[in-house]
Order: C-alpha cells, then sequence, then structure tokens
C-alpha cells in the first residue's frame, strides 16, 4: 500500500497524469477479462491519454495482483511508465474513474484504510502454534511456527493416584509453551506494533497464553472462541473476528477525530468546506474527516500549484496559480496531504442487505494543530 508520503511525494510532481480506478481480476472467463481491459485502454486514449501509458495500464491490468475477487486497482502512468499500481482488497468503492489530468484523483486510495492496518493473528495449540501479520486482504508478511514440547502431554487417561499427577505434568507443559509463544507475540507486537492481536485456537491455551502477554500485546488481544488450530478447522469464525475488529478500529478513527474536533468548544476545530479551505491555508490542519458522499457532489475548487494548495475562488488564488478547477473533496484531500495533515474518508455504515438511504453529505470537519485565539 502507498503511504503518505509516497501519494504526497507524487502530488507534488508535475502533471499531466494518465489514471484509471476499475475492479480487479474476477472469476469471468478471459475473453471478458481482455474485454475490459481493451474498453480500459480505448476509454484513455478518448480522454486524450498518450497511447504508451494507455498501453502500459492495459498490460498492467493484464498482469494478476494476487488478491481474490472482488477487489480494486488504481493505476497511475507517466511516459509509458507504471508510477503507481495499488491492488486494494473488496469491491471497488464508486464508479470506474478513467482519464488525464494535471492531477490524479487520489480519494479512492485514501478510502483504502483497511489493508493499511497490520494485525497479528495467533493461533494457539496445546503444543505448537501458528503466527502471522497480516494486513487485510492480503497475503500475510511474515508467518511463523512455533514448536512447543509435546513430550509429556498423556494420550491416554491414567488412572488412580497417578492421574493428578500426570496432570499436573500436562499443565505444566501448555504453560511452558504458552510462555515461549506469548515471548514471540510481545516481540512481534514490540517491532511492528499491529492495531490489534487475534488469539484464536484450543481454549485451554488461549488462557494460558492470555496470561502470559505482556501489558501492551494484552491490551490488543480479541479472543475469538474457535479452535482453529485443528486439522480441518472450519475458520469462518476467525475470519469474522478479524473483519469485526477492522471495522471496529475503522469506526473509532472517524469517532476520535470528532471527538478531538468537540474538545474545548470546538475551538481547534474547522467545519464546513469554508472554514476547511481557510485551515488549510493556514496550514493548521492536523486531520481531515471527509464523507464518503461527498464525492458524488458536483461542488468543486482551485487547485493551485504551490501553498496553499486550495481557494474557494479566482480572488483566494493569490499569488498561487491555477492547476485546475477539481471536485471538492479531491481539492480538499490534495491540500491536506501536501501541509502535512492526515486524511480520513468515512463510508457509509450499512449492515448487509440494507438499502442505502438518501441524505446530504455530512460537511467536512478538520482538528487544526492550534486554536485561533493560541
Amino acid at each position: 500500500m502507498i503511504g503518505r508520503e509516497e501519494l504526497t511525494a507524487l502530488l507534488e510532481r508535475p502533471g499531466p497524469w494518465t489514471y484509471a480506478y476499475v475492479d480487479g481480476r474476477g472469476p469471468e472467463p478471459q475473453v471478458i477479462e481482455e474485454r475490459r481491459r481493451d474498453s480500459v485502454e480505448r476509454r484513455l486514449v478518448e480522454a486524450g491519454a498518450p497511447a504508451e501509458d494507455a498501453a502500459a495500464v492495459a498490460a498492467a491490468l493484464e498482469r494478476t495482483a494476487g488478491l481474490p475477487a472482488p477487489s480494486s486497482r488504481y493505476l497511475l502512468a507517466d511516459c509509458g511508465e507504471i508510477v503507481v499500481d495499488e491492488s486494494i482488497p473488496g469491491p471497488r468503492l464508486g464508479p470506474e474513474v478513467v482519464g488525464r489530468s494535471a492531477i490524479p484523483p487520489i480519494v479512492p486510495l485514501l478510502r483504502d484504510r483497511g489493508s493499511g492496518i497490520r494485525y497479528l493473528v495467533v493461533e494457539a495449540g496445546r503444543g505448537d502454534a501458528e503466527v502471522r501479520l497480516e494486513r487485510a486482504g492480503r497475503d500475510p508478511e511474515w508467518t511463523g511456527s512455533v514448536e512447543g514440547r509435546t513430550d509429556a502431554l498423556p494420550k491416554v487417561q491414567a488412572g488412580g493416584w497417578s492421574q493428578s499427577r500426570y496432570q499436573r505434568t500436562s499443565e505444566e507443559i501448555w504453560k511452558h509453551n504458552q510462555e515461549q509463544l506469548a515471548e514471540v507475540v510481545d516481540r512481534l507486537v514490540q517491532q511492528h506494533s499491529p492495531r490489534f492481536v487475534v488469539v484464536a485456537g484450543d481454549v485451554r491455551a488461549r488462557q494460558l497464553l492470555i496470561d502470559q502477554l505482556g501489558h501492551a500485546a494484552r491490551d490488543l488481544v480479541v479472543d475469538v472462541d474457535a479452535h482453529t488450530h485443528a486439522a480441518g478447522a472450519d475458520s469462518s469464525a476467525l475470519d469474522e473476528a478479524i473483519a469485526a475488529a477492522l471495522d471496529e478500529h475503522l469506526r473509532t478513527d472517524e469517532q476520535r477525530i470528532r471527538d478531538d474536533a468537540a474538545t474545548d468548544s470546538g475551538s481547534a476545530r474547522a467545519r464546513g468546506t469554508a472554514a476547511v479551505v481557510e485551515a488549510l491555508r493556514q496550514a493548521r490542519v492536523d486531520r481531515l474527516l471527509l464523507d464518503a458522499r461527498m464525492l458524488e457532489s458536483d461542488r468543486t475548487l482551485d487547485a493551485l500549484d504551490e501553498a496553499p494548495w486550495v481557494a474557494s475562488d479566482d480572488e483566494d488564488a493569490l499569488s498561487a496559480g491555477i492547476v485546475d478547477r477539481i471536485p471538492e473533496a479531491e481539492a480538499l484531500a490534495r491540500a491536506a496531504l501536501l501541509t502535512g495533515a492526515e486524511v480520513v474518508v468515512e463510508e457509509e455504515a450499512t449492515a448487509e442487505g440494507e438499502e442505502r438511504g438518501d441524505r446530504a453529505p455530512r460537511e467536512p470537519v478538520a482538528v487544526l494543530r492550534w486554536a485561533e485565539d493560541s
């Protein structure tokens, strides 16, 4: 996933750019996929893209991204070379966008927040265990196994006085194994700062592991009651727990911005396009929250070629030149990134099968670096 610094560096480069935000490879027959690629290439040329850029995008789309369907693809080309090639897990958000312009659309990349969240998955057993460092919808960044002792685990039920001795010995071995596993988990938490740690597997192994974890890792635990480490076990409960944890963290980010914007009677907040534009022009925006429905609006702003990067009309441009008139959400997001701010796009919260309600976009909200009276 392209980082904020890389994206900002691209925005500082002069255009024009050739871009495409389209569906990723799916289960359709090859002939259907070829038609889709040909359609993208044709539309790019019709939009004024150089033939070499359009061909480079089509060639990139032919290469599989390795993500399960559905997925989406964001491509940025210049001088016949692919500069950005992002494969995004999950269905495409919003319509396909292909074209050629001085400023490429960046909000599709900013909406890909889930795959930017790193988390740990631990599948614990009384003997061996598996640990994975993951991002949503992508292959694990790291996978490791922890081999525990099994030499004294009883395979038959001994009777009489020896039964309690066997049980105590087994419990000590289980505890020792989870101590080893906890060391690995604590180290990964310290090195990679995951947002949460999903613990699944044998119930007793999970209990012992959580007890052995350090405070930092234990505070991140999402305990999943599923024995996923057993051969042939169903992983649906684990997958659902990961999806729920990701959704909770995304919603928490959005709510934290709203809460911070409301502190001190809103003195360190900008609400509404005019106020946010003014705060961006002063480089005061620390975090910016945009409603995804803003992308459906036909409102536009001037994008400038240097600071303050955005203006609401020609008079506001001052000494900076106008590069293009672009959609409001894109202009705000671009100016925020170019002034070092974080941008969060708030998606629609609807249950599966629930119809999307009809409402106006929420006003943009910014948490400021300092209050007006500071």
